[in-house]
């Protein structure tokens, strides 16, 4: 069973950091640029240059590395660290990203749009189009994203608990076709040992994450850190007096949200409103 590397801090400049780890894994399997090469199928030399900062290459030979050393979500985790640091995302998403990467559990709140963790590649691309991504950018940052749906797989899997807000499942996709086949993954996933899914009803009314996504991540250390984002800014929280703020309006609509088995007869309830053929 592969062993989930904790992302510890050595470099602290997110592309350095990457290419760092890249040179540790190869050697401490004992592996040749070349040998690396032939393994998995690349150019030799483009393994050099992401081990000295050249390039940081793109999703699916950092997928393909993870496999490899068996390290699942922890290359692409710190590939996007690199990507962001070169795109200039904001700092307070790439060490939440770091952290995610150990994370031994999480928690979440979707106001609006589905967690990436739950998104099929065709809910992930019209949501980061709408955001502003196009070209060969947006190409790579939905091959990251469906990479990140690893993290859920495998006997070490972290435990993943997310409620969503009704608004979530009545916001479709422009695509009909790819909505009913989000939907449909979404009650596929919530059937998995280690995925929990509630719907937090529009009857509920006003409650206290009214407009803010959270997540909880719960660390090797014991220790439980939050990050909540609205529209504009995303914040990432990690004093204890704060993070037991957020986590008590987390408990509260988890109160409040359906069962997970009432959850899952609400999606598929979504999925029969949705036309078998998209033109309908």
């Amino acid at each position: 069973m592969p062993t989930r590397r904790a992302v510890t801090g050595r470099s602290r400049e997110p592309r350095a950091r990457f290419a760092e780890e890249l040179r540790l894994l190869r050697t401490q399997r004992g592996d040749s640029l070349r040998q690396l090469g032939e393994r998995l199928g690349w150019d030799w030399s483009l393994f050099g240059k992401m081990e000295n900062g050249e390039t940081v290459g793109g999703p699916e030979v950092v997928q393909a590395l993870d496999q490899h050393y068996g390290t699942p979500g922890l290359l692409l985790a710190l590939w996007e660290l690199a990507v962001s640091d070169q795109t200039q995302f904001r700092e307070r998403y790439r060490r939440y990203m770091a952290l995610e990467a150990e994370a031994t559990s999480l928690w979440h709140f979707a106001v609006s749009v589905l967690p990436g963790l739950l998104q099929t590649a065709g809910y992930a691309r019209e949501v980061l189009a709408a955001g502003g991504l196009k070209g060969e950018e947006l190409d790579q940052q939905v091959e990251a994203r469906m990479g990140r749906r690893e993290l859920l797989e495998g006997d070490d899997a972290p435990l993943f608990r997310t409620i969503l807000s009704e608004a979530v499942l009545r916001t479709p996709l422009r695509d009909v076709g790819e909505w009913r086949g989000q939907l449909e993954y979404l009650g596929e996933v919530a059937e998995g040992p280690n995925v929990t899914v509630h719907v937090l009803p529009f009857s509920v009314g006003v409650h206290g994450l009214v407009g803010t996504d959270v997540w909880f991540l719960r660390l090797p250390d014991g220790r439980t850190v939050a990050y909540a984002e609205n529209a504009y800014r995303g914040e990432l929280v990690e004093e204890n007096g704060s993070v037991e703020r957020l986590q008590r309006a987390y408990d509260a609509l988890r109160d409040l949200a359906l069962s997970p088995p009432e959850s899952r007869k609400f999606v598929l309830r979504m999925l029969e409103e949705v036309p078998c053929d998209p033109s309908n």
